[in-house]
């Protein structure tokens, strides 16, 4: 469809969402604490909407693309085995004991 979308990078690592987490938890919650205050003082309760829905605005702008400072530290991935049939798989896999004892109920 579009060449140059293939180009974007989509992934995120898990050190960056954890970080992008924490970056929507700190705006919401400064907004919300802005946003009470400011409407406290003007007594007016769109103001409290509308400056939490800004700061939502700008956590989703700054947490939802994947942006580069994301993906710092990508996964080292194992090398790719050899495969193993499946009858082969079946004859390596242990067999698996029942240790739990059941209790009769009267």
């Amino acid at each position: 469809m579009l060449p140059f979308l293939d180009s974007i990078s989509t992934h995120m690592d898990y050190k960056g969402q954890k970080l992008a987490e924490q970056i929507f938890q700190g705006i919401i919650l400064v907004s919300a604490v802005i946003g009470f205050i400011y409407g406290f003082i003007t007594e007016q309760f769109g103001w409290t909407v509308y400056i939490v829905l800004a700061g939502f605005a700008v956590s989703c702008l700054l947490t939802l693309p994947p942006w580069p400072m994301y993906r710092r530290n990508p996964l080292k991935w194992q090398s790719v085995q050899s495969e193993i049939s499946a009858p082969e798989m079946i004859l390596k896999e242990k067999p698996v004991e029942n240790t739990k004892k059941l209790k009769k109920h009267k």
